[in-house]
């Protein structure tokens, strides 16, 4: 295998957009996401965070096919639901990189792929002058019923790379789960490192 991690910009960007909506919805359709997404939504993100301001996308490719992604962007320019939590606690916004995903189909997980998105990521917002990273992750109870009997969650990894959950940051993103008909409202911690 040819495993390769890149940034995607201009053409290469614009023809990988299908893909990196497929693996979106593929990805966060298991736990702890339980994500029941839709192409047309997953299109329509995908390039609005394609078309942000300062933002990165970066690909991991076996050969020519996209197995995951990871993406990146300037706080300013986030949905208010990620961005007011910040502003709330009297945070610079300016100076804040988000980290919008990181998927990767479960082959090809362990190999540095993950680190390599983070590395990608870092440094790109260390090129924008900010000075801080944050993402969020769904907050699901132990006791959840979907949650597999062997789900391992990704906190040591996230912790082995500098970044510590922000006790009282917070936030809530909706989105409708895995069998469910309506969309609910899902509580989102925010990790944070400084770069």
């Amino acid at each position: 295998m040819s495993l390769r991690v890149e940034p995607l910009t201009g053409a290469d960007l614009t023809a990988a957009l299908p893909a990196l909506a497929r693996l979106r919805i593929e990805v966060f359709r298991d736990f702890p996401y339980l994500y029941e997404g839709t192409l047309d939504y997953e299109a329509g993100y995908v390039a609005r965070f394609a078309a942000a301001d300062g933002a990165v996308i970066v690909g991991a490719f076996d050969g020519d096919r996209i197995v995951g992604v990871a993406t990146g962007a300037p706080m300013a320019g986030q949905l208010d639901a990620f961005v007011q939590p910040f502003r709330e606690r009297g945070h610079d916004i300016e100076g804040i990189f988000y980290f919008g995903e990181s998927v990767l189909l479960p082959a090809y997980r362990g190999r540095g792929i993950g680190h390599a998105f983070f590395d990608r990521r870092e440094a790109h917002a260390r090129t924008l002058g900010c000075s801080v990273a944050t993402f969020c992750a769904v907050v699901r109870p132990d006791d959840h019923p979907m949650r597999p009997a062997d789900y391992t969650p990704l906190d040591a990894f996230w912790r082995k790379r500098g970044y510590a959950p922000v006790a009282g940051l917070a936030g809530q993103f909706g989105w409708r789960d895995v069998g469910d008909a309506e969309e609910t409202q899902k509580p989102m911690q925010f990790w944070m490192r400084t770069l």
